[in-house]
């Protein structure tokens, strides 16, 4: 025993590493540079190259309905990917071979920052294959782990949402930078010489990855039951109850499971509107900010650096809220909770919004405010996003079986591609002239804070009923 614990205290990282971290710091910095300065390209050269004031309205909401629907296909193609890679083709041909499509998409978009058609085209073959990766990289990390260096992955995930978050701040305050000098060519084209180098750095370390095969296509899968479980509610059942029925055909294992998704997703059914809101950061308030005084300290900031305070307050806030906030909140009796948390975090994002709507507010009559308020809501924002985000995740881990945790990855994802896709139907109402056309300046964020704190009201109701059901430390039995 004293010399296995020897052997796994003596080997250090995989090999592969370095190539993972490297990739996935290119590729973010890619993904993230194409979406800081997306908005403000979109209405300055297609959609208001004039900028003329009775059109801007208009405009802004083109611009917003394109950047939701890229973000809708971006979250919606991790679950496409994650089945590709899982039953068919295996995590690191996926990976190779959309990463080069990926560069063919941010190539294509370089060059047609003149034509809406075919950087409409760019921006749905990154938007695709961005996705189709998504689910892949993160799940290839803990496939190079063994016993002998397991004791690592956790320092290994923590490297990684660091490359992460780095490749976000880089990028939203390089790329505005050079789109303001050098123009889109340049701006749209780094990304593009970035994911190059991403591809290049992880087929480089082709000979070191640990590469898990796939499994073929499962037939115990989570659509295979909930659809044979539809199929027999509207069936003569001979006064069995569904799942009984649905227990002759499946394993009690997977049963177990699909009741533990729909459990999860009574929570995650309020993450879309979360996400509907948070997103809108990357994109409405981008486009608010080039109406705000962005002095800051003498230094005058360009609307799109304005986002990197996200990811910066993300980052910073994580080890306030893990060693400050919540051991004071525990002390002073009151539990955080994942339900607890998550509920708070929904109410901190309507409060986010009202910040946004009064300097809109400000900016209807004329007034020209300061971008210190909306630094003050992009903190409550990231305050909001670890008691959401990060919750939901912990939630989904803790309250699935090891069987359904990557089918908890993907929807949850699937949350944030619903969300912005009602963005995106919103703001295609508004440049249409439609329903949500009344909605417009201000009206526009009262309308979404109207709107969540009817979600907030709701989810009081049913977190209160859930039912809790951990799995953690429980092994699956076998099928």
């Amino acid at each position: 025993m004293s010399e296995i614990q020897s052997e796994v205290t003596k080997t250090g990282m995989p090999k592969a590493v370095p190539f993972i971290i490297g990739n996935e710091a290119a590729e973010r910095f890619s993904f993230y540079g194409i979406r800081s300065i997306m908005s403000t390209f979109l209405v300055a050269q297609f959609f208001n190259p004039s900028m003329n004031p009775a059109l801007q309205s208009v405009a802004e909401a083109k611009s917003n309905e394109m950047v939701h629907l890229f973000v809708t296909l971006a979250y919606f193609m991790p679950l496409v990917g994650g089945i590709l890679a899982d039953w068919f083709f295996g995590k690191y041909k996926v990976i190779l071979y959309v990463s080069i499509i990926y560069a063919t998409g941010n190539l294509v978009l370089a060059l047609s920052t003149h034509n809406l058609t075919f950087f409409t085209i760019g921006l749905v073959v990154i938007a695709a294959a961005a996705g189709g990766i998504k689910s892949c990289v993160s799940a290839n990390v803990g496939d190079q782990f063994t016993k002998t260096n397991e004791h690592l992955l956790s320092k290994m995930y923590g490297w990684f949402y660091f490359t992460i978050n780095t490749g976000s701040i880089l990028s939203t305050l390089a790329i505005p930078l050079v789109y303001s000098k050098y123009g889109p060519e340049l701006a749209f084209g780094i990304p593009g010489i970035l994911m190059c180098i991403a591809t290049i750095i992880f087929w480089s370390g082709r000979k070191k990855y640990v590469r898990v095969k796939p499994t073929g296509i499962k037939k115990e899968n989570f659509m295979s039951i909930t659809w044979y479980a539809i199929k027999t509610s509207f069936s003569n059942r001979n006064g069995q109850t569904v799942w009984e029925v649905v227990g002759q055909k499946f394993s009690a294992e997977s049963i177990d499971g699909i009741q533990a998704v729909y459990r999860i997703l009574m929570i995650f059914a309020f993450t879309p509107i979360f996400w509907a809101m948070w997103d809108q950061n990357l994109s409405e308030w981008v486009l608010q900010a080039t109406k705000l005084d962005r002095n800051l300290f003498g230094y005058q900031l360009l609307p799109e650096q304005i986002q990197t305070f996200n990811p910066i307050f993300l980052v910073s806030m994580i080890p306030v809220m893990t060693y400050g906030v919540f051991p004071l909140f525990e002390k002073m009796g009151m539990t955080p909770t994942p339900l607890r948390k998550i509920g708070a975090g929904l109410l901190l994002t309507g409060i986010t919004f009202v910040i946004i709507a009064l300097i809109q507010e400000s900016i209807d009559k004329g007034g020209h405010p300061s971008v210190w308020f909306q630094i003050l809501a992009y903190l409550i924002l990231a305050v909001a996003e670890i008691l959401v985000s990060m919750t939901c995740l912990e939630y989904a881990y803790t309250h699935s079986p090891k069987s359904m945790k990557s089918t908890m990855s993907a929807l949850y994802l699937l949350g944030i591609s619903l969300g912005n896709y009602f963005d995106s139907l919103v703001n295609k109402s508004i440049a249409n002239n439609g329903f949500f056309a009344q909605y417009t300046g201000a009206k526009y964020y009262w309308l979404f804070i109207g709107i969540i704190t009817g979600f907030f009201v709701l989810y009081l109701f049913v977190a209160k009923r859930l039912p809790e059901k951990s799995y953690v430390g429980v092994e699956d039995t076998p099928a």
